[in-house]
């Protein structure tokens, strides 16, 4: 008996693989038997017949693929969303199958011609009718899914695609009677299989592994209780039928080649409405770029990060402007599957530097804090970029900024007040900001002036090895003249390789010729340094002729005992006991120092903070005011700084090893350079380029 479902077919009369859209044509150009396509088409239009009436369209020349009719359109009752195809290879198409629609007395809706949708192929009904499965990610956009929800009057379910092989929904997706679904849930991103786990049991979850699923298993013709595929495994036809199904079988290899194969074939015409009408949960906003977007790819960035989140965009303005000089902006609409999903979006598009427009723009989010020390749910996390908050219709800058730590807002007799706190820093009753909205960085801003006019701008950003360390060390030098002469300040973050590689001499220079006006580090160089200049040697090694002294390895144990007996470094020189090194120069140029201990230091020396809190609280304030960060091999303290400062700060990460340089890199900051060397090397160089500089050539 044959059943009220009709479905559209289309004979392959002009069928063949002539051009490559997706992955299963790669390699079959012109290689598909039409004498054998003809023989599949025919008995599996012979099988559905059988359960259903099969209404045939025209084929027409030179559009091979009209065959897949499951992208001619999405059909619920009497009306039609027609397809916008993405490729220009199957866009002539089109008006065939409006054509067919309307000579069959269907409410034919089209989309706008820059916006993709293909139809059944990449929207499935619940085989309920309560709601429709649409995807989004190669063929159909997101922004496609809220006009199928309003033209159809149905619940909207974004799913992503991820896996190009499955290029369409109909590829690794089939809702089946009753509510039970055939998927491949690795074609599918996180965010869309909790979706679908949300919307069907576990009971009803009819999951396939990869073999079934590149033998396009998930693309089969549902009617009722029987199942139409090109091919099932043996574990696949024991899932199915244990929940009732039977399983027909009928080869469609042929087509596979173009990437489609039972479903693909057809499209059910006959769709009944059996659930309420709901409107689309994709959620929408528009934001702008400015900057020299296409110098700094600030723009790719942004576009890459709507995507790999889970959304879709489109860019409703972009001025480029007329000269190199002039800035750009950029207006683009963001979609996203739902809320959570577009939060998330925006988050980061926020620490790209984007802004909501003026329309779109709402102020900031605030929740108390009720515990010290204990920021609410969902805050903001603060970046290296200087940041703006929205607070009563007024954009307010945040003061202290540092990267991971949240914004507290406080009101003051001259306003709101913004501040980026850590978040042990946080008090009971202030108010944080909570999620994206209100949140501006001026990151493409900040970046692009860096990179264009100041000093380091053709070093670059990022860690190379091949980079010449003496064109390097030349920038790096006139800079820190600069810093000097104009009064700037200048930090150095050193670890005890400084002093294992003969670079204490350099450093002291430094130091002495007022290049350094702080110095941070840990309890192991201000150690060696002391014991270089009391005993000469540096972990029991002779520094003159670099071999090991008897007794040497307890050198560093006497130096922090002479120190300790003493009661602090200063009060070493001024005994008269710390005649030289880094230390003594630091205490007589009055340059401030901080040693930040650790669980492994000896002694430690009384200078030595050994409270983390207290150690991470003075940093900070050294560092604060500082034009440019020299850190010299020293990964723990070099990420510590590098994390509690502000962008525009010039760093230098110097170390022999690569993997130091570029985890400070990775913060993103276009003013960070990484050098891969030998730090006693480039000290030796930084020293003898500031001499040019001077015209002082003498040796200290």
């Amino acid at each position: 008996m044959v059943s009220s479902v009709r479905i559209l077919m289309c004979p392959p009369h002009h069928y063949d693989v002539d051009y490559v859209i997706n992955p299963w044509m790669e390699g079959n150009i012109n290689r598909s038997s039409r004498e054998r396509a003809e023989e599949q088409w025919n008995t599996l239009h012979q099988v559905l017949k059988r359960y259903a009436t099969v209404d045939l369209i025209e084929p027409q020349i030179g559009w091979p693929d009209m065959v897949f009719t499951a992208n001619a359109g999405l059909v619920l009752e009497k009306t039609v969303v027609l397809s916008r195809f993405f490729h220009p290879e199957r866009q002539g198409e089109e008006p065939h199958f409006q054509k067919w629609f309307e000579d069959q007395g269907y409410t034919v809706h089209t989309l706008p011609k820059s916006l993709p949708f293909e139809g059944a192929g990449d929207a499935l009904l619940d085989r309920s009718g309560r709601w429709l499965w649409a995807g989004y990610g190669f063929r159909s956009e997101l922004d496609s899914h809220p006009y199928l929800a309003k033209w159809l009057d149905v619940e909207v379910l974004s799913l992503r695609l991820v896996d190009p092989r499955f290029y369409h929904l109909d590829t690794c997706f089939c809702p089946l009677s009753d509510g039970y679904l055939l998927y491949y849930p690795a074609a599918f991103d996180t965010y869309s299989n909790h979706l679908i786990e949300q919307r069907v049991p576990a009971e009803k979850r009819i999951p396939i592994d990869e073999v079934d699923a590149i033998n396009f298993a998930c693309n089969t013709v549902n009617v009722d209780r029987i199942v139409v595929m090109n091919q099932a495994s043996p574990s696949l036809k024991q899932a199915l039928e244990t929940h009732g199904f039977t399983i027909v079988e009928t080869p469609l290899t042929e087509f596979l080649k173009a990437g489609g194969a039972a479903k693909c074939l057809t499209l059910r015409v006959t769709e009944p409405r059996q659930g309420e009408p709901h409107s689309s949960s994709i959620q929408s906003r528009v934001v702008q770029l400015e900057g020299h977007l296409l110098d700094s790819g600030l723009v790719n960035r942004a576009l890459d990060t709507v995507v790999s989140g889970g959304g879709s965009f489109q860019v409703l303005n972009f001025d480029l402007g007329e000269q190199r000089q002039d800035a750009s902006t950029a207006d683009i609409k963001i979609s996203a599957p739902e809320t959570g999903v577009m939060a998330d979006i925006m988050s980061q598009l926020v620490d790209l530097g984007a802004v909501s427009l003026p329309q779109e723009t709402s102020s900031a989010q605030l929740e108390r804090v009720v515990q010290d020390g204990v920021a609410p749910d969902d805050f903001y996390v603060s970046t290296i970029y200087p940041t703006e908050v929205l607070v009563k219709d007024q954009w307010i800058r945040v003061q202290a900024q540092r990267m991971d730590g949240a914004i507290a807002i406080t009101h003051e007799n001259s306003g709101p007040v913004a501040r980026c706190k850590i978040l042990r820093d946080l008090k009971a009753g202030e108010e944080v900001v909570v999620g994206s909205d209100g949140i501006h960085t001026l990151r493409s801003e900040t970046s692009f002036k860096s990179k264009q006019t100041d000093e380091f701008s053709f070093m670059g950003a990022g860690v190379s090895s091949e980079r010449r360390v003496e064109l390097v060390v030349e920038q790096i030098a006139w800079d820190l003249r600069q810093i000097r002469d104009r009064g700037g300040k200048a930090v150095v973050t050193a670890g005890p390789v400084v002093i294992h590689t003969g670079g204490s001499e350099h450093l002291t220079h430094l130091i002495r010729q007022g290049y350094v006006q702080g110095l941070l580090g840990g309890n192991a160089i201000a150690v060696h340094d002391i014991e270089q200049s009391m005993m000469g040697t540096s972990l029991g090694v002779d520094m003159k002729r670099g071999t090991s002294v008897h007794g040497g390895h307890r050198h560093h144990l006497k130096a922090i005992n002479t120190i300790r007996r003493c009661g602090s470094i200063a009060n070493a020189v001024e005994e008269g006991v710390l005649t030289s090194g880094v230390m003594y120069e630091c205490v007589k140029n009055n340059v401030p120092f901080s040693l930040a201990g650790s669980i492994r230091d000896d002694g430690p020396l009384p200078d030595t903070k050994m409270n983390l809190i207290e150690a991470q609280e003075d940093y900070a304030r050294l560092i604060e005011g500082a034009d440019l960060i020299l850190m010299l091999s020293t990964m723990l303290h070099s990420i510590g700084v590098g994390n509690m400062t502000p962008a525009g700060v010039k760093m230098v990460c110097v170390d022999i090893n690569p993997a130091v340089v570029t985890k400070l890199s990775d913060r993103g900051s276009i003013e960070s350079i990484g050098v891969v060397t030998d730090v006693g090397l480039f000290l030796s160089l930084l020293v003898n380029q500031l001499n040019k500089l001077t015209g002082q050539y003498a040796q200290h």
